[in-house]
């Protein structure tokens, strides 16, 4: 229910799974606690002209060191992202019916504002937090901009969710997250960045890139994917599983051997003789050592082949994230801190030093905007402008003497 004092498109979120629609067979059944743990998330905000202020200061107030509880091993959470049209959703309905046939204990998180319908139940959804159309209407946005201010307000609250997952850790094998079909809003946006790495704080956290396959069977557009999947694997700094859809329309067999062996996928450029081809060929000697550690396989989100193959990959790279991935993330986590603590230690010195310089007294702050009488600057202009008056006015004066003289010999 809406108030009718809130300018937000944004209602009460309970975090809690709805015993209708948010069952989803055996494996997502969640224990009746939540009812009495259910955490409540309400964002009021003043007038209008206030509304994307709170939003930034909220963002700016969320400290990602505070969702960071004492980590757990499980369960994986796995982000699954791609290009669109690639089949995410489809295929985490696929993961969906797959942990229900095999009595997986997983739970599912949808991060997709402006989905109409989800064939799966989503145990929590950003839909029942943030209303897609109200967000568009309240701040004047395109559809872009209104999924980016959704998941900004979503993500505000977003150690609510974490908390949420953590109350069942133990109960879990698996949360699945579903991701905007803009591949760019969730991979390089802040709130993007703040849910990925809340989640990778907490749990082994793993990045499912879902690849179109048969768009994927010319040369330059399998780079192309190839390049984003690098970026994302860069940019967040966790295990990256490359998951090749829709292999019921064309298998995924020609991509793993151009993985493989350069001079196949040299050969496939040399009937394209243009500059994309040439460009192509040198991004993929480039690539080469990205691909000796990639996990890949082959799925088909509709007919469900390759489920058992994807989720071998999953814990793989689990494991690998706590090898490898935890301690780096652990050491960026540290140094933060120091950071923090050496700014901290900085404006309590500098504190200290102004104390000490007034003696106690009374000081007044300067804003930064000077009295016009005060400044020289403004003097000098004053100067300059008086200066001109004087020239003008000379001029003046010698314009009208030689006005004088011509009359005056004109009579003559």
């Amino acid at each position: 229910m809406w108030g009718s004092q809130s300018h937000l498109a944004i209602r009460t979120f309970l975090l809690r799974p709805r015993s209708d629609l948010r069952r989803v067979g055996k494996g997502m059944d969640v224990d009746s606690e939540t009812e009495e743990n259910a955490a409540t998330v309400t964002e009021a905000v003043g007038s209008k002209s206030n509304d994307v202020g709170s939003i930034s200061e909220t963002l700016g107030q969320l400290n990602i060191g505070d969702l960071s509880s004492p980590f757990k091993r499980k369960p994986v959470i796995v982000i699954v992202v791609g290009m669109a049209g690639s089949g995410k959703t489809t295929f985490l309905h696929r993961l969906v019916c797959h942990t229900t046939a095999s009595n997986i204990q997983g739970y599912v998180v949808n991060l997709d504002p402006a989905v109409m319908t989800l064939p799966y139940g989503a145990n929590i959804d950003i839909r029942d937090t943030v209303h897609y159309k109200e967000v568009l209407k309240q701040f004047n946005l395109g559809p872009n901009g209104g999924i980016l201010t959704s998941l900004n307000l979503f993500s505000t609250k977003f150690n609510e969710v974490i908390s949420a997952i953590e109350r069942r850790a133990d109960q879990l094998d698996y949360v699945l997250v579903d991701t905007p079909g803009q591949i760019e809003i969730f991979t390089w946006s802040a709130s993007g960045a703040i849910i990925t790495e809340a989640f990778a704080s907490t749990f082994p956290t793993v990045i499912a890139y879902v690849v179109d396959t048969p768009r994927s069977a010319s040369p330059s557009t399998f780079m192309s994917n190839m390049l984003y999947a690098c970026s994302i694997l860069y940019k967040t700094r966790l295990p990256l599983v490359l998951v090749f859809n829709k292999t019921d329309v064309a298998q995924h067999s020609f991509a793993l051997e151009w993985m493989q062996d350069f001079e196949v996928f040299n050969a496939a450029l040399d009937c394209d003789q243009s500059y994309t081809s040439s460009l192509t060929r040198s991004l993929s000697l480039a690539l080469e050592e990205f691909y000796k550690n990639l996990r890949s396989v082959g799925v088909s989100a509709v007919t469900g082949a390759g489920m058992d193959d994807f989720f071998k990959s999953i814990e793989a790279s689990a494991e690998e994230y706590m090898e490898t991935y935890k301690a780096d993330l652990d050491k960026r986590q540290a140094e933060r801190q120091r950071l923090e603590e050496e700014r901290r230690k900085e404006d309590m010195e500098r504190l200290r030093k102004d104390m000490e310089k007034s003696g106690g007294q009374t000081v007044i702050l300067s804003t930064g905007l000077k009295d016009k009488s005060d400044d020289p600057m403004f003097e000098d202009g004053e100067d300059e402008d008086e200066d001109e008056d004087e020239r003008f006015s000379e001029d003046e004066g010698d314009e009208r003497e030689d006005e004088d003289e011509e009359v005056a010999h004109f009579s003559f």
